[in-house]
């Protein structure tokens, strides 16, 4: 499952795509606010967006087998 970003905890500060290996995320502006966005199809779930956000705005859903 690709990563998703809580916006009521983003504040955009952008380490989440500074770290990811694949360029999947990138800082968007709109509103005077800026967040991140995962791009679902480029993501490889391997969660170093996870750990490198102090904000713990990012999470990765581990697929339920079966």
């Amino acid at each position: 499952m690709p990563a998703k970003v809580d916006l009521e905890k983003c504040d955009g500060c952008g380490t989440c795509a500074e770290e990811c290996p694949v360029q999947c995320i990138t800082i968007v502006e709109e509103g005077g606010r800026k967040y991140a966005v995962v791009n679902e199809e480029e993501c490889t779930d391997c969660e170093t967006c996870v750990d490198a956000c102090e904000k713990g705005a990012i999470t990765v859903e581990v697929a339920e087998e079966g």
